[in-house]
């Protein structure tokens, strides 16, 4: 849809300035005086993405400068099979505008393409391994993502999970998602923090 928007906008743009033109020129007769046009704020200016691996982990961090501030958004991610063989992503996201750790922590989503899955809110889902485990609600308004309701400390307990784990075993409702390898995790969470400026030592010493 954004994309959409980007694509059509200077199109729709340039059609209302022609038909304030055309509008002009059928109802004036005479020049009309100059206007004083006042300054426009400067468009927001996007920079290329960086990425980064670790491991089978990879980040992105997508910076905008909006002329009063640098709006970043870091996100890592992981790509995963499940038992069918069927491919999913898990992913942490978060922005400098958002509340940063210890207060808030990045957002945790889990894409994947299996209707036997269950969706809907507040679905009982455990992230852990053979160490521990970790009971969290997810939701899912579509079937193939679904997301961790974000509440400080089970999503620090999660992180610390993912921490600790070589992989990590997820089901929802008892129903098995997939074990996800965990390679890589520890170094690209301190790449998040040192990019989006919040602290790690709370999950990766």
């Amino acid at each position: 849809m954004m994309r959409f928007l980007r694509l059509a906008g200077p199109g729709v743009l340039a059609m209302l300035q022609l038909a304030g033109v055309a509008s002009a020129q059928t109802t004036t007769t005479q020049p009309a005086p100059p206007q004083a046009t006042a300054p426009q704020p400067a468009a927001p200016e996007a920079t290329t993405p960086k990425t980064e691996t670790f491991g089978k982990w990879s980040t992105i961090v997508d910076e905008v400068k909006t002329g009063e501030d640098v709006r970043k958004t870091c996100a890592a991610s992981t790509a995963f099979l499940d038992a069918n063989g069927t491919s999913g992503t898990l992913t942490l996201a978060i922005s400098n505008g958002d509340v940063l750790p210890p207060n808030g922590y990045p957002s945790l989503i889990i894409a994947l393409r299996n209707k036997d899955l269950p969706t809907g809110e507040n679905i009982p889902a455990v992230f852990g391994d053979d160490k521990g485990k970790v009971k969290v609600t997810v939701s899912a308004d579509i079937g193939d993502q679904w997301m961790v309701n974000n509440k400080a400390e089970t999503t620090l307990a999660v992180l610390r999970a993912m921490r600790r784990a070589g992989a990590l075993d997820v089901a929802f409702a008892n129903a098995p998602v997939a074990t996800i390898s965990m390679d890589g995790f520890t170094k690209a969470y301190r790449s998040l923090g040192a990019s989006c400026g919040f602290p790690t030592t709370d999950v990766a010493p």
